[in-house]
């Protein structure tokens, strides 16, 4: 990483050390325990561990305030730090607290014989699939609704509340996009026509295999008796926030995700909400966070103007603009909140990229560079990766899958590692 100002992100080259793991190990398996969009790969998390740690840091106690699926929550444990994080995502947030913490292998046995064996025997109404959510119907046939079904009620009769219950609930939510009509490889929801129908329990079964032997990884980890506490909250909303000597996250990237309709499916049957729309409000970066926004220039720091004003030329203040000028704001308001939770000497580690809208450029790198000096983050330096996920490809299509056509629309293939000492 190199010291950066404003004036020089461009000139910023790849750095392979933050493009691929160094380690002969894989990643950990429970790190892809359940399918989430646009999540860094872990070894960022513990390069930012030994970064921190090289540049003087002593690390107690991490935190990622916008913590997803909880990558950074299962890296603190295997490195035996105390670690808080939060998420407005309730789907998130249960996968990042089943991935990030101990179980006995041999309770989690005796509740899926339980669940196995109550399976077949589950009765279901004639009616349910009839009286069921309409969204629901739409991604299920009738036949693995009712399957889908039998499984959830075989799995809440047989394990009782607490961390048990939420495994397996996330075992559950992790194989509802596998059991659906939904276009595996798609980011955005899109019906396949030609998928063939999954046999629910098998899928489940396999699920469960890979999730014995993710904790089977797990243990013996000398690391791995860390504090760690995940709440489903909004951060700009949080309070009783802890002091930390690290902070390591990856803010939702504007114009690219609608986080919650990704998550549709687990937010409805888990009871998250009764419309999944619902939980796109309060999601920094989303569209409808912006509804009814009207844009305050003097809100925004002096790149945060210079790309919204840009925006306005170009396209007036539609949606897509809005969404911009709050997603700059409320990015401004978390890095004065990671200000104040920081201890002396600590350090924060920001994760993204830069993306484009009608051919404007959405630097949110400068912006957020901008944001920690405005915040008196001194040492700001950076170093830039190639996004190396392997299924994408530099262009998607009018529907959002990834593509080679030239002609379709180029997506974002690079981010940014920035940090900054207080």
């Amino acid at each position: 990483m190199i010291s950066i100002t404003l004036e020089s992100v461009s000139r910023v080259d790849i750095e392979d050390e933050w493009n691929f793991s160094n380690d002969t190990d894989t990643e950990f398996t429970m790190h892809s325990i359940h399918t989430y969009p646009a999540k860094f790969p872990a070894f960022i998390a513990k390069k930012a561990f030994d970064y921190a740690k090289a540049e003087g840091v002593n690390i107690k106690k991490v935190a990622d305030i916008f913590c997803g699926c909880g990558t950074v929550a299962l890296e603190a444990k295997i490195h035996g730090k105390d670690f808080w994080g939060c998420d407005i995502n309730p789907v998130a947030t249960l996968i990042a607290k089943v991935k990030s913490e101990s179980y006995d292998i041999a309770k989690i046995e005796e509740y899926f014989l339980l669940i196995s064996t109550r399976y077949p025997h589950v009765e279901v109404s004639d009616d349910a699939y009839e009286e069921a959510n309409e969204r629901l119907k739409y991604w299920f046939t009738q036949n693995s609704y009712i399957q889908i079904l039998r499984l959830k009620i075989a799995i809440e009769n047989s394990v009782p509340e607490g961390a048990y219950l939420d495994a397996f609930h996330c075992l559950f939510s992790a194989i509802l996009k596998t059991s659906s009509k939904w276009l595996t490889k798609s980011i955005k929801p899109q019906v396949d026509p030609n998928k063939k129908e999954a046999v629910v329990w098998d899928v489940f079964e396999q699920q469960y295999n890979r999730f014995v032997k993710s904790i089977e990884q797990l243990n013996g980890i000398s690391g791995c008796e860390s504090c760690i506490s995940i709440e489903n909250k909004n951060f700009l909303e949080a309070v009783d926030i802890p002091s930390v000597d690290l902070i390591i996250s990856s803010p939702p990237y504007v114009t690219s995700y609608e986080y919650a309709d990704l998550h549709q499916l687990s937010s409805l049957w888990l009871g998250f909400a009764d419309d999944y729309r619902d939980l796109r409000r309060g999601t920094i970066g989303s569209l409808y966070n912006s509804e009814g926004y009207t844009i305050n220039m003097k809100l925004l720091n002096s790149v945060g103007r210079k790309i919204v004003a840009e925006l306005i030329d170009t396209q007036r203040a539609t949606a897509k603009v809005r969404s911009v000028a709050r997603y700059y704001v409320d990015i401004q308001q978390a890095v004065h909140k990671c200000s104040q939770m920081l201890n002396n000497n600590g350090m924060v580690f920001f994760v993204v990229g830069d993306t484009e809208y009608k051919g404007v450029k959405i630097k949110n790198s400068e912006h957020l560079i901008q944001s920690l000096i405005d915040e008196g983050f001194t040492d700001i330096k950076a170093a830039k990766r190639r996004i190396s996920n392997k299924l994408l490809t530099p262009y998607r299509d009018e529907f959002g899958r990834f593509s080679s056509d030239k002609s379709s629309r180029t997506i974002y293939h690079e981010e940014y590692i920035i940090s900054g000492r207080m």
